[in-house]
């Protein structure tokens, strides 16, 4: 539904470190909200540039000093979300104002021009201007430990917030915020089927996740089975970063995971909305006047 100054009346942005990371957290519910009219914005933080290339007919592009890559991955990301419906696309502060930082530890953290490094009074402003302009009710994006540890994710976390913060008390005021998030019971039946056999090897034990949280922190369970399809066709579209099979993909560590079409979320701030028998919301949305 759209108001009558050309506006949805439900607005949501996902914030995300890389091109890749909203299609596997969170793509299913973005194509869900997109399809039912809401206004679904994405933020992409870098470019991905460190990211670990699968086919090795492309393996080129990861060379001098992999800039090739982050130009690649923007197309990759396009039909990303063409896939999932969403129109509406910004990398923070332009594409490719921030370098991704790579995994923790490694030299490529210590760029001036990495995420990891970045001002966040000057990132969060950046992404003030985003919501500025599409003023959301609702914000998404990793908890304060990233998720699973990754610098950028952590440095997302840390400029959604301080973004999310600066907003309260004026007129783009943001109603929600939300992390992704995974239960452990999820990812220990996942990895049952894994080990049961399939197109990727499974992980040895739970303990292998690096991500996951206890059950009773998970708030939000959103039901995009209906659009799992789509979630799957942007997972291929990273082509340099996953491979698909069937409802399943895997990285560049050819470790199986599940594509799933529930997604999960804890609230961080703002309202809590009704909730279903699991005692979760349903809707991202649920609570806002």
């Amino acid at each position: 539904m759209v108001t009558l100054h050309g506006m949805s009346d439900r607005r949501i942005l996902f914030v995300h470190a890389h091109p890749d990371d909203e299609s596997i957290g969170t793509g299913a519910t973005m194509a869900r909200y997109a399809a039912e009219g809401a206004q679904v914005t994405l933020v992409t933080c870098t470019l991905g540039e460190e990211g670990e290339i699968i086919p090795p007919e492309l393996a080129e592009l990861g060379a001098d000093q992999r800039d090739e890559l982050g130009v690649y991955r923007i197309t990759e990301l396009g039909a990303a979300l063409d896939a999932l419906g969403v129109a509406d696309h910004r990398y923070l502060g332009g594409a490719g104002r921030w370098r991704d930082s790579g995994m923790a530890g490694v030299p490529s953290n210590e760029r001036s021009e990495a995420f990891w490094q970045a001002d966040l009074e000057v990132a969060a402003s950046q992404l003030e201007e985003v919501i500025r302009d599409v003023r959301p009710q609702v914000m998404v994006t990793y908890d304060d430990n990233g998720y699973y540890g990754h610098p950028d994710h952590i440095q997302a976390h840390r400029v959604a917030w301080l973004a999310f913060q600066k907003a309260q008390g004026t007129d783009w005021e943001v109603a929600k915020f939300y992390a992704t998030a995974m239960p452990r019971s999820v990812i220990a039946r996942s990895v049952a089927v894994l080990q049961a056999g399939g197109p990727f090897r499974g992980p040895a034990s739970v303990d292998e996740v690096a991500y996951g949280v206890p059950d009773d922190q998970v708030t939000t369970a959103i039901d995009a089975r209906a659009y799992l399809p789509r979630k799957l066709t942007a997972l291929a579209a990273h082509r340099t970063q996953i491979t698909v099979a069937g409802s399943h993909f895997a990285l560049s560590d050819n470790v199986g995971q599940q594509a799933f079409g529930t997604e999960y979320y804890t609230l961080i701030a703002g309202p809590k909305g009704p909730v279903g028998p699991d005692g979760r919301e349903s809707d991202l949305f649920g609570g806002i006047a």
